[in-house]
């Protein structure tokens, strides 16, 4: 009698708690990978620990961008990671457990419709494999703008800082390989004076914010790279590293990566940086960034900025953080002073001065920097001795979760 009452207290409890946890699957279909994430939330949308972590994380190589011309392969690559997710979320659960897929920059930037067969071939794909809450409108190339906004609300969310109004919040610059966005909080006076399609309201936790978002297509890290190296040409590319001689490969095409004859110069890298940035570019409204873009104007929610991605990684090749650092307080001047080493480096000796210099940014490390750098002072019109905070991970009741645009969507997906 006591073993029935043991075992049926059991299944109840078992029940109640099912009832009470929600799980989210979020695809993050990169231009260099597919990624899976599983999030675990409480009735709260508190984040919960999968077993000993706060979210179950997978990687497949290469991206689905990677199948132009064979969309149902690029569906099949996707196969150990929908299974793997699956495995993560209780039996009992799976049909209420939203299926997103949002596709950046590398798809974003196919020609002609091979983009949309490839995401046709995966909405099949999760149609007829997937025991998860799908539906067709979650399968999407992911709009710049909501990039922004889901890197945005996943640091805030990690940091604990959605429940005391925008000028709580912080900042964010994510650098991607493709695209580079920026997102933060308004207030109501200044969202109700912003140009057209640059502010969205959103109600995360029961709090209204107006976010100025917008991505910069064309101006991520890889991109940025192919960028120089078209302008520059057959005549050498300044920010080349000294003595190397190769091809870049970015969205199809190919470029000749070679510096001048008069060697790596971190003033003219510097020059042209700006523009591949069209610092120069009319601008239609008050503070613009680039591109003759509007900045949002600044104020309490751009005081406190968070850069990440790619600004992450150079800062890790490059000793700017140490490589085992999950966040760090640097100011974008740092990202200038390594690129002078970078710049005087030649093929020889770049990884003595760099040893944590991965293989593919041997020649391109002095570029890296000097566009990072310009980026934050030219582009976004930073200090290059204000500080701002690079991060990687966010320590979040005492574990480190990455910080990524996932999470922001998983939170949007439960709380709406």
């Amino acid at each position: 009698m006591k073993k029935m009452f043991i075992e049926r207290f059991l299944v109840l409890f078992s029940l109640v708690a099912s009832e009470q946890q929600k799980y989210a699957v979020v695809f993050d279909a990169g231009s260099t990978g597919s990624r899976v994430h599983v999030f675990s939330f409480d009735s709260d949308i508190g984040l919960l620990k999968i077993d000993q972590d706060y979210e179950f994380y997978a990687a497949v190589t290469p991206g689905l961008s990677s199948y132009p011309d064979d969309p149902k392969a690029a569906a099949d690559s996707l196969r150990p990671l929908l299974d793997q997710a699956q495995a993560v979320v209780p039996q009992e659960l799976r049909s209420t457990t939203p299926l997103k897929l949002g596709a950046t920059a590398g798809l974003r930037l196919l020609p002609g419709n091979a983009s949309e067969a490839i995401l046709e071939a995966v909405k099949e794909y999760f149609e007829q494999e997937s025991s998860l809450d799908y539906r067709p409108e979650w399968v999407s190339v992911l709009e710049g703008t909501d990039e922004a906004a889901y890197m945005w609300l996943a640091i805030n969310y990690l940091l604990e800082s959605l429940r005391g109004g925008f000028s709580q919040t912080v900042g964010v610059v994510d650098l991607g390989g493709g695209s580079v966005q920026m997102a933060y909080a308004l207030s109501e006076s200044a969202a109700s004076n912003a140009p057209p399609a640059y502010v969205f309201q959103k109600l995360i936790l029961g709090t209204n914010y107006n976010l100025y978002t917008h991505s910069y297509l064309n101006y991520g890290l890889k991109a940025a790279r192919a960028q120089s190296l078209n302008i520059s040409g057959g005549a050498g590319n300044p920010c080349v590293t000294n003595g190397y001689q190769g091809t870049y490969e970015y969205n199809g095409e190919v470029y000749n990566a070679a510096p001048p004859r008069s060697g790596t110069n971190l003033r003219r890298c510097r020059a042209l940086a700006r523009k591949v940035l069209k610092v120069d570019a009319p601008c239609s409204h008050n503070n613009c960034t680039f591109d003759g873009i509007w900045s949002g104007g600044g104020g309490d929610g751009f005081t406190n900025l968070y850069i990440a991605s790619y600004f992450y990684d150079t800062a890790a090749e490059s000793g700017i953080v140490k490589v085992d650092a999950n966040t760090a307080r640097i100011q974008p001047i740092v990202y200038r002073d390594a690129a002078k080493r970078a710049c005087r480096a030649n093929i020889e000796n770049i990884k003595s001065i760099f040893p944590a210099i991965e293989e593919g940014d041997l020649g391109y490390l002095c570029m890296d920097l000097v566009y990072e750098y310009s980026l934050l002072v030219d582009g976004f019109h930073l200090d290059p001795f204000e500080e701002v905070t690079v991060v990687k991970n966010v320590d979040y009741k005492g574990s480190l979760i990455g910080a990524a645009w996932p999470l922001g969507c998983a939170v949007e997906l439960l709380s709406s």
